[in-house]
């Protein structure tokens, strides 16, 4: 059974993350459990060895997770998550890509894959969620 799109009012509260607008993360699709961000580096995402911040790369990484675990509209919260940082990005845009590999009713499990503008990847990120019965916006029948 095909699960139903995810509603636009949801899609549209990724897109107003606060934290997400700072760092200039675009979300530019979501499905259900699946979620796809992207930003274009900034001088003011690099640390002082004048490389792209670990934090940046885990806080896109996190909001494609944050879509795409939120995507069937149940609200899901982060357990925990693990990054491995593989290579310094190269200038331009980074995107991320989050693929839910698990669900079940409390639980699931992510894993999300940031690529630099040349296609290659930068980190990957573990991730599980702790689901909870509420919806995340009221969907109307």
């Amino acid at each position: 059974m095909r699960e139903p799109a995810v509603p636009r009012e949801l899609v549209e509260r990724f897109g107003a993350d606060p934290f997400g607008r700072l760092l200039g993360v675009r979300v530019e699709e979501v499905r259900p459990g699946y979620a796809r961000v992207s930003l274009e580096l900034r001088p003011d995402h690099r640390n002082f060895h004048g490389v792209v911040h670990g934090g940046l790369l885990f806080s896109l990484a996190d909001c494609a997770f944050a879509a795409a675990s939120n995507s069937h509209n149940q609200r899901a919260v982060a357990i925990s998550a693990t990054i491995h940082f593989l290579r310094a990005p190269a200038p331009g845009r980074l995107e991320a890509e989050c693929v839910e590999e698990h669900r079940s009713r409390s639980l699931g499990s992510y894993r999300v894959g940031v690529r630099d503008g040349d296609g290659r990847l930068v980190a990957t990120m573990q991730a599980l969620v702790h689901r909870g019965e509420e919806p995340v916006v009221a969907t109307t029948p």
